[in-house]
């Protein structure tokens, strides 16, 4: 029997009507993509694939309130959207179980100064993806939510329920750190080339 193969628009009907087989598609289809979100966030590969799953539940749970965009040609990038935001908010609350996070909320700003630091210049994406995986879980957290998913410091701070100068510090700290750690990796890249 030849299967055939259904748009992102079938799909998506499909499992709003609960089919099996659209949800399986679904799954195939969009797997690697989330699993390339989680792994932004988690490194650890039993967890990443739980999340994964997890993530799954949740959109096809909610399937009915996705809204298709009114123009159909934008419906596949709308649809990433919204299961990447799902995705990212079910990583974060993973994390947030796993650990006992402590927070720097006791300092104001002017005792923890906020220094601007601009790594975009001086980092390939691909570098600081695999660089991200040596910051702490709050710190990588902070950076994932604002520099690749997009978000302000304020919808961080109510997504993890902290000041948004905690959020400002903990992006600041990671940006420092990337740019030791990708300093240290283009002497040792030097060192072993020349």
């Amino acid at each position: 029997m030849i299967k055939r193969i259904l748009s992102i628009e079938e799909i998506i009907k499909g499992c709003k009507k609960n089919d099996n087989s659209c949800k399986e598609m679904m799954y195939k289809s969009f797997y690697g993509y989330l699993m390339g979100i989680i792994l932004r966030y988690v490194n650890n590969s039993y967890d990443s694939e739980e999340l994964v799953n997890d993530c799954f539940i949740k959109i096809f749970k909610n399937i009915e309130s996705f809204q298709p965009p009114n123009n159909p040609a934008d419906l596949q990038k709308t649809f990433k959207g919204w299961i990447a935001k799902i995705t990212s908010r079910t990583a974060i609350d993973k994390i947030r179980t796993l650990k006992n996070q402590s927070y720097i909320d006791d300092l104001a700003e002017n005792e923890h100064p906020v220094s601007q630091v601009s790594i975009a210049s001086d980092l390939h994406v691909q570098d600081i993806l695999k660089l991200l995986n040596n910051l702490p879980d709050t710190q990588r957290l902070v950076f994932n939510l604002y520099e690749i998913e997009g978000f302000a410091h304020d919808e961080i701070s109510k997504m993890m329920n902290i000041p948004e100068s905690t959020s400002r510090v903990y992006l600041t700290r990671a940006k420092n750190k990337l740019r030791i750690l990708y300093s240290k990796t283009l002497v040792n890249s030097y060192e072993k080339n020349g």
